[in-house]
């Protein structure tokens, strides 16, 4: 597998829907194992293929090295809790910045596995937001348009001097 170059804000593609997947082959398994080398040496606990510039519906979650990562194809959230919690968030596209976001405590998400299976689950806790997260993202919803207008544009201002401290 391989690590792949992460595209930054505030590249188009981050604000970009992505196409469902169609073929569960090789090609998928390769993508995924790359996103997952790709986040872990990021890091990162959520990645998605549009974070590397392939907008096709795949997201990879390892929310520690203990539990064996999960890969989430056409996922979609089919039910929200009407309790919400906050949490912080921030993207591997945007490294540097974290905002708390509320989001529904719980979720249940239907997905596809690497070989096509379908399946549905419900998710709470730092799993029902990562999956919010990237779900978000697959739809072309860059997690900062979750934030108010102020903390979206303080957001954009902080990682924008960080790129230019780092020469970016």
């Amino acid at each position: 597998m391989a690590i792949r170059p992460i595209i930054k804000f505030p590249h188009p593609s981050l604000n970009t829907a992505t196409e469902p997947v169609s073929q569960f082959d090789d090609d998928l398994q390769r993508l995924a194992g790359d996103l997952l080398d790709t986040m872990r040496a990021a890091p990162g606990l959520g990645i998605t293929a549009a974070h590397i510039g392939i907008l096709t519906r795949l997201t990879v979650i390892e929310l520690d090295r203990e539990t064996a990562p999960r890969h989430f194809v056409n996922p979609e959230i089919v039910w929200r809790s009407d309790e919400t919690a906050r949490h912080s968030e921030g993207s591997v596209s945007m490294p540097g910045i974290s905002e708390d976001v509320e989001r529904p405590a719980r979720i249940r998400v239907r997905y596809q596995t690497l070989s096509g299976e379908r399946r549905e689950e419900e998710a709470d806790g730092l799993m029902a937001v990562c999956l919010q997260h990237e779900i978000d993202q697959l739809d072309g919803l860059f997690w900062i348009r979750r934030l108010s207008r102020l903390k979206r544009e303080r957001a954009a201002k902080r990682f924008e001097k960080l790129r230019d401290a780092a020469g970016h």
